[in-house]
């Protein structure tokens, strides 16, 4: 699923499984997002900002799930203990995978080609990981370059628009070409770029390069991390594909995510339920046209799911 433009490039049946971006508040807004963004990778809020913004919600556990990185993680770990109110903070990580050959050959057609791997309770100090997650970042540069040369070939040049984000060792992706689409004046917002310029269907979309699913899988594994699927709301119609990756070590499923209809909702809790997966959830937070607190207020998590991952991750064993 594309992150900005889940409409515009999914079948129409995948369409009825989102609501629209500009749903009316929740009567029960969450206190659990475990997942979020920030200017470390494609959010546009510092960490640490970020994280003061989750306080002031009354959020109780919290994860920063960036692309690639662990360094907004281990910046909010040196701050939580000096926050009055903080949330509880778990380590975490998204992995933007490509199809394994498996995958191919079961006819499953995948949204863009990828899974997206949540990484819950990663060791965010440990050198292997850190070195598969320098490696993904790198291949998340070269795509955002070739991005850059078929907007330039197609008359939409934004060199100087996104020559800071390049200066950035941070993980970059498409929804910094965008940003600089839209301060280039070649379109009128961050949706519009996605629409019409560089999902899936269009004319500088560039296949991402990097990590398989499973490479990814057993890459936060082997770094302690429990692996979860990313909004993947067409799960319970793929049961083969949900079981292979559980034979690949998956053991978590994105089941409370913001965009969600209530229908596919209940269908992924039942899907956890009957899979033994563990549920998670969250705003998949990124700022662009919106607080967090608009976000959150629109997001159901029950704090069970909090608890029951925490659990899962061994307590007070969970990095924090």
């Amino acid at each position: 699923m594309s992150r900005y433009a889940p409409d515009a490039s999914a079948d129409q049946a995948a369409q009825s499984r989102f609501r629209p971006v500009d749903s009316v508040p929740s009567a029960n807004p969450a206190k659990v997002d475990l997942h979020s963004h920030s200017t470390r990778s494609d959010g546009v809020m510092p960490p640490a900002e970020l994280f003061q913004q989750m306080t002031e919600c009354g959020m109780e556990v919290v994860a920063l799930s960036d692309h690639d990185t662990m360094s907004g993680y281990r910046e909010l770990r040196d701050l939580v203990g000096d926050i009055a109110g903080a949330p509880q903070l778990i380590a975490a990580v998204e992995i933007n995978s490509i199809a394994d050959r498996d995958l191919i050959e079961m006819g499953v057609e995948l949204e863009e080609g990828e899974l997206h791997i949540l990484g819950y309770g990663v060791d965010a100090d440990d050198p292997h990981f850190l070195r598969a997650l320098e490696s993904q970042r790198d291949a998340r540069r070269v795509r955002l370059m070739m991005i850059i040369d078929a907007l330039r070939a197609l008359g939409k040049p934004i060199d100087d628009q996104i020559a800071v984000v390049l200066e950035s060792d941070e993980a970059l992706g498409r929804p910094h070409i965008a940003r600089a689409m839209v301060a280039a004046g070649h379109v009128a917002s961050v949706q519009q770029a996605f629409d019409e310029w560089i999902d899936r269907k269009g004319p500088a979309y560039i296949p991402r390069q990097g990590m398989k699913s499973r490479a990814a899988i057993d890459a936060i594994t082997a770094a302690g991390g429990l692996p979860a699927l990313a909004h993947y709301p067409a799960a319970p119609e793929q049961p083969e594909l949900i079981d292979l990756l559980m034979g690949w070590g998956l053991r978590g499923l994105e089941v409370y995510y913001r965009r969600f209809t209530p229908i596919t909702v209940r269908q992924m809790e039942a899907l956890a339920a009957q899979r033994g997966l563990i549920a998670t959830g969250g705003t998949d937070y990124h700022g662009d046209g919106q607080s967090y607190a608009d976000a959150r207020s629109t997001t159901e998590v029950p704090r069970e799911v909090g608890d029951r991952l925490i659990e899962a991750l061994g307590g007070v064993g969970a990095r924090t």
